[in-house]
């Protein structure tokens, strides 16, 4: 007799009802393992599976969570390039296709991107058809917007990371500024995840008190604290972490897991993040922006009406105009 079968009497046989929290990553890219890990440790799943086309590289990443799992409430830990191992997943994160390179703008990434997606989507599709989709391979609207169209899915179970690290980004900011933990700064970064975002500075307050009415030029040229800077440095800080250190990686993995946190837990929490805004703001194409959105287990059940100045709703025309541009070429 084996050695398991002399130690454990079944009380129950092969009943296993399987994962209900079951979340995948596709890609173990500096992104891809970021993410895995910030969502292992905020005990969002009670399996993770880790799907990548560069066996070794996979699994080697899946050995070494593995033998972390003593330190995890997540003991399951699975990879393989097959999709079949996503089966069943809740939420399944993209964060695989082509790197940013130093100086690259995002926009600059997309056609290489699509053809990934064209292999990508419908292995998910295939095998977790009721799953909620979160793209965060760059450049993120448009490809948020490829994966709508691949995958079939309604509109609520697609989701791109959009801004809400671009805002996490404007928040520490302003705290820096301030001398204020970042979560006791309220302010948004809507519209492209990239060189066109909005920064709403008819919203910006701490504990409800509007730094507008403070300060009527905060924002604009001319105001002597040159808080317009501070929205510069947002859309400029990929850049300069790619120029640094090669790649950005912690703070998205970071602030996918708040977003995946959302998802599993239901909390209906407002994010900024991007999904289809056709009809909103004076939008008529189809196109996919960061707007403040409820996120809960069954996707994104609610997007909030912000109230823009004139400026700020032009500004948001014209991220959505720069990203049809680029949309109406794609091959898909």
């Amino acid at each position: 007799m084996a050695t398991k079968e002399k130690l454990i009497s079944h009380v129950l046989k092969d009943k296993s009802v399987g994962s209900r929290n079951k979340v995948t990553v596709v890609g173990v890219g500096m992104v891809g393992m970021a993410t895995a890990m910030s969502i292992l440790l905020k005990d969002l799943c009670d399996e993770l599976a880790l799907v990548d086309v560069m066996e070794d590289k996979l699994k080697g990443e899946v050995m070494d969570l593995q033998h972390g799992s003593f330190f995890l409430k997540t003991h399951k830990i699975v990879g393989d390039k097959d999709y079949s191992v996503t089966a069943n997943s809740r939420v399944v994160v993209v964060t695989a296709g082509a790197r940013q390179q130093e100086g690259e703008s995002r926009l600059n990434l997309v056609q290489r991107n699509v053809n990934i997606f064209k292999f990508i989507i419908p292995n998910i599709v295939k095998h977790s058809p009721n799953c909620i989709l979160m793209i965060v391979s760059n450049p993120v609207d448009i490809l948020t917007y490829v994966a709508w169209k691949l995958s079939g899915f309604p509109r609520h179970r697609i989701i791109g990371s959009g801004t809400n690290l671009d805002t996490a980004r404007f928040r520490h900011l302003m705290g820096e500024r301030l001398h204020l933990h970042p979560s006791s700064c309220h302010g948004w970064i809507i519209g492209e995840h990239g060189d066109s975002s909005v920064a709403v500075w008819s919203g910006v307050n701490v504990a409800g008190v509007s730094l507008q009415a403070i300060n009527p030029s905060i924002g604009v040229d001319g105001d002597g604290d040159d808080w317009k800077a501070v929205h510069k440095q947002v859309v400029d800080g990929a850049y300069e972490v790619i120029k640094l250190k090669g790649y950005t990686s912690w703070a998205i993995g970071m602030s996918v897991a708040d977003l995946v946190a959302s998802i599993t837990k239901n909390m209906h929490k407002v994010h900024p993040v991007s999904t289809l805004v056709q009809g909103m703001y004076g939008v008529k194409e189809e196109v996919f922006l960061s707007v403040p959105s409820v996120l809960g287990n069954t996707g994104l059940t609610d997007v909030i009406n912000m109230e823009l100045k004139p400026e700020e709703k032009k500004q948001l025309e014209k991220s959505a105009e720069t990203l049809w541009a680029v949309q109406k070429e794609l091959v898909l």
